[in-house]
């Protein structure tokens, strides 16, 4: 097999890995909430430590690639990753289960950024598209057959169990990481910016703790703004601190790439939206409708299902269409489907709901597919590193953002209501806020240039090295 088949694959046995388990806590969460005593709703600290811990060692990511070599540290992040889902199993409290997962977030911010950082040096630009269907269509099978396994576990026998599944994955992916993996690294290396890795990880910390925790007496309140405060002065010093180093940690002058800024602008308002969706939809078809985990698990599973139909056809499609005409019409379709989700009640029959979500995976995948790809298509090698770390921290921040604002969209329904717990009907406003902030990234999208990524697409063969004509 070539480069541009093997690395994806291994790189995707990481990405299957997190997310399995992604699919499988979603569906769990009510069940887990349960066993530790606490609200449902209070669970969203765990899936927010997650995705804040990404966000926080993600931009270290590439610089120890470069330092240590892509092969260390993947396998290295394997290993943290599994040792944070042992600890998650032997949780007993909501505290330990939160730092448990923030411990799976370190290996996850330095195993999938790594992975995607050795298809980016190891692939030329015109195989990128497909190198990336490589690496998502194994990868979507995590999330196709996480939550009807989450369900089956946690309905017969115990979530602890669902966090043993990461283990012989992880094992696996050092074994072929060991195989076919170069341990690449940068021979002119910047040194590393402290000052700018405290910043921007203490900043992100306080921020998303603040927006996770307001609302529901987790913490006072005052705490919770006094938080978000403290993270946006810090991220804001840290902008003033940007501009005045050679080598900052997160590089946000990569911007300047049209794509890529559509990509991360438009890529994170689109994420907010889908970013809900795992801790939304099992939580209404559980809380709400009154399903046990194993068919809650078996309805969202269709979701997955849609991506990964849609990555056999998406290079064609964008082939044909471009990456601009597809990216403005899909904002608008995929966050419609999205916000169809508030719509339904227990009353709705299930073959419809699947059907939607079929369809809405659909859509979805091909967005993710555009926005990732076209990140990347006007940018040098040797800034393929610090914008993977900026890419991803943005990616994990609106995830997380998505899981805060749609837990507050949820609580801000059941409180005009009159109530201090959820209850069906509250779904229908929390589904319509976040595909309402999808829909905004219309905008982002549509300031692209008609053929901007037309050789990542495929529309445009690229021209060789040497000037003459492509053949």
């Amino acid at each position: 097999m070539r480069p541009a088949q093997i690395v994806p694959l291994v790189v995707a046995t990481a990405l299957f890995m997190e997310n399995t388990d992604s699919t499988v806590i979603a569906t769990a969460l009510p069940a887990i909430a349960k066993s530790l005593g606490e609200d449902p709703i209070a669970l969203k600290l765990a899936l927010t430590s997650y995705l804040v811990s990404l966000a926080v060692f993600i931009p270290v990511s590439g610089w120890a690639a470069d330092r240590w070599g892509a092969r260390t540290i993947f396998r290295a992040a394997l290993g943290v990753f599994m040792a944070g889902s042992l600890a998650c199993a032997a949780s007993g409290s909501l505290a330990g289960f939160v730092a448990a997962r923030f411990l799976q977030g370190l290996g996850g911010a330095m195993m999938v950024p790594v992975g995607r950082l050795v298809i980016l040096r190891s692939v030329p630009k015109a195989e990128l598209v497909g190198a990336l269907a490589y690496l998502t269509i194994p990868a979507l099978i995590g999330p196709i057959i996480g939550p009807p396994l989450g369900g089956f576990i946690t309905t017969y026998f115990d979530w602890r169990w669902i966090f043993l599944i990461n283990i012989p994955i992880g094992i696996a992916g050092i074994v072929l990481a060991t195989v076919y993996f170069e341990n690449l690294r940068e021979a002119d290396r910047p040194p590393l910016d402290v000052v700018g890795f405290g910043l921007t990880g203490t900043g992100l910390a306080v921020l998303m703790l603040g927006l996770a925790t307001i609302g529901r007496h987790l913490m006072p309140d005052w705490v919770s703004w006094a938080c978000m405060a403290a993270g946006v002065a810090l991220l804001g010093l840290y902008l003033r601190h940007a501009r005045r180093v050679a080598h900052p940690v997160i590089r946000l002058d990569l911007l300047r790439h049209a794509t890529f800024r559509a990509a991360v602008t438009g890529g994170s308002l689109f994420r907010i939206g889908t970013g809900a969706i795992p801790f939304l939809l099992p939580l209404m078809l559980q809380v709400g409708f009154g399903l046990d985990p194993l068919s809650s698990g078996l309805i969202t599973f269709a979701a997955a299902a849609g991506a990964m139909l849609i990555k056999i056809v998406g290079p064609r499609i964008l082939r044909s269409l471009g990456f601009r005409r597809v990216m403005v019409a899909n904002a608008l379709i995929a966050s419609a489907f999205l916000a169809v989700n508030g719509l339904y009640t227990a009353q709705t029959p299930h073959w419809i709901i699947v059907g939607v979500l079929l369809v809405g995976g659909c859509v979805r995948s091909l967005q993710f597919t555009c926005v990732n790809a076209i990140a990347y298509a006007d940018l040098e090698p040797r800034e393929m590193s610090a914008a993977t770390s900026l890419a991803s921290v943005a990616q994990q921040i609106s995830l997380s953002l998505g899981v805060s604002l749609g837990a507050l969209a949820l609580e801000g329904a059941a409180g005009w209501h009159g109530r201090s717990e959820i209850a069906a009907e509250d779904f229908g406003f929390a589904f319509l806020a976040v595909a309402a902030i999808s829909a905004g990234s219309f905008f982002a999208f549509r300031r692209l240039a008609p053929d901007a990524g037309a050789e990542v697409s495929g529309q445009v063969v690229a021209r060789p090295a040497d000037g003459s004509p492509a053949r």
